[in-house]
C-alpha cells in the first residue's frame, strides 16, 4: 500500500479512525522481546503505549512543524498523520514490566519474559529403600 501510494502520489496520512501502520523490527535477546518502531520526527509525547487483555497498542501522530502565512512547502515526502500498530502479546510474556525507550526516531520496547514461563529445573525427592509390607 505504501509503495503504491508513492509511485500514484495518493498516500494519505492516517487518521484517528484508520492510521496508517508504522514499520517495526521484533527478536528475541536472551529472556526478553524487543520490537522497535520506526517513528522519525514524532514528538515523544505524541507515543501512547498501552495494554489491554495482552494486546500491546502504539500510537503515534506526526504533526505539521511550521505553519503561518508566509509557510510554503516545496517537497513533501514525509506523511503526516496518526501511525498505530497493535501486538498480541503471549502469556509468556510479563506486560506488567515492559520498559520504553525513545531515541533518534525509534520506539524501542522490551518486554521480559514472564517467570512462569521459564524453564525451570523440578527437584526429585529420592525415597529410600522403602519396605514392602505383605
Amino acid at each position: 500500500d505504501r509503495l503504491a501510494g508513492q509511485v500514484l502520489g495518493t498516500a494519505a496520512a492516517g487518521t484517528w479512525s484508520k492510521p496508517t501502520p508504522m514499520p517495526m523490527d521484533a527478536y528475541r535477546d536472551g529472556e526478553t522481546y524487543v520490537v522497535c518502531f520506526d517513528l522519525p520526527g514524532i514528538d515523544p509525547s505524541a507515543i501512547e503505549l498501552q495494554v489491554e487483555r495482552n494486546v500491546l497498542t502504539v500510537k503515534a501522530e506526526r504533526r505539521p512543524v511550521h505553519t503561518g502565512e508566509k509557510f510554503e512547502m516545496q517537497v513533501n515526502e514525509r506523511p503526516l498523520g496518526v501511525f498505530s500498530r497493535q501486538l498480541f502479546l503471549g502469556e509468556t510474556l510479563d506486560a506488567d514490566r515492559i520498559d520504553a525507550d525513545y531515541s533518534a526516531g525509534v520506539l524501542t520496547l522490551r518486554i521480559p519474559i514472564a517467570e512462569k514461563a521459564k524453564p525451570r529445573r523440578i527437584e526429585i525427592n529420592a525415597a529410600e529403600h522403602r519396605e514392602i509390607s505383605a
